[in-house]
């Protein structure tokens, strides 16, 4: 079965860091660009940061430039997003997408195809 599967979501206070992970079962994360999205309460869903197959290409969400980090372990087929200084405004759930392209180079935030169930992070003192 092909899926993906976030975890590390958690409450953590203003200021705090937590790391998501999400693992890939039953196909090969390193092929694919993947994405982090992430949906607030009442909003529509956003995308946060993509890293490109080859692993040289990111691109991040203006909230939250500077303060979260995309990687990728193809060894253990696991993409993280590693995420520092957190804001209660990021409160959200965080889900993870796969998209196979045609340039190793690229990635983005549309027409993914896989997606995570995703995970729960809220940021409150």
């Amino acid at each position: 079965q092909l899926q993906l599967v976030e975890s590390g979501g958690g409450l953590v206070q203003p200021g705090g860091s937590l790391r998501l992970s999400c693992a890939a079962s039953g196909f090969t994360l390193h092929y694919y660009a993947i994405a982090w999205f992430r949906q607030a309460p009442g909003k529509e869903r956003e995308g946060v940061s993509c890293l490109s197959a080859s692993g040289t290409t990111t691109n991040y969400a203006d909230p939250v430039k500077g303060r979260f980090t995309v990687s990728r372990d193809n060894a253990k087929n696991t993409v993280y997003l590693q995420m520092n200084s957190l804001k209660p405004e990021d409160t959200a759930v965080y889900y993870c997408a796969a998209e196979r392209l045609s340039s190793w180079y690229q990635c983005r935030f549309d027409d993914m195809d896989y997606w995570g169930k995703g995970t729960l992070v809220t940021v409150s003192s």
